[in-house]
């Protein structure tokens, strides 16, 4: 299963464009097997900078992963034609795989690739009290009075 899919370009990118970057025999229909080459490709990219932090793969794919394979994988569809955008999208995908990788960017995954909590927040627990000033203490607990002044 690959992070995006051929829908996802031609709804990012548009049918027309999808046509014309793998269209090759003119037989007028988008070439699924370019396409999806072009995602494999982006899936090993990407797979390169989350191995370093993520057990993979991953059990759902979260949204920004699906953009960055999305991006990826049309800079491999235009190859050497690659606009000043795609190129920019591209290199921007990387940069955010980097940060990824590094830490500084979650992709809302822990490290074993569980959805981090959503509920709950710090927990305490009280244990009885050790010591206490100015009162009889009962069971194994002491008292501060002789230590102060």
């Amino acid at each position: 299963m690959t992070y995006a899919t051929q829908q996802d370009l031609i709804d990012r990118f548009g049918e027309k464009e999808l046509l014309e970057l793998t269209d090759r025999a003119n037989t007028g229909s988008i070439n699924a097997t370019v396409v999806s080459r072009a995602l494999t490709d982006a899936d090993a990219e990407i797979n390169g900078y989350l191995a370093a932090r993520y057990t993979l793969p991953l059990a759902s794919v979260p949204e920004v992963i699906v953009r960055l394979a999305s991006d990826i994988a049309r800079f491999y569809l235009y190859d050497e034609r690659a606009t000043e955008q795609v190129s920019k999208r591209y290199d921007n995908a990387v940069k955010l795989l980097r940060s990824i990788a590094s830490g500084a960017v979650t992709i809302g995954v822990d490290s074993q690739n569980a959805q981090p909590a959503t509920e709950g927040g710090a927990q305490t627990q009280a244990n009885d009290r050790v010591f206490t000033v100015g009162r009889p203490t009962a069971g194994t607990a002491g008292t501060l009075d002789d230590y102060l002044g």
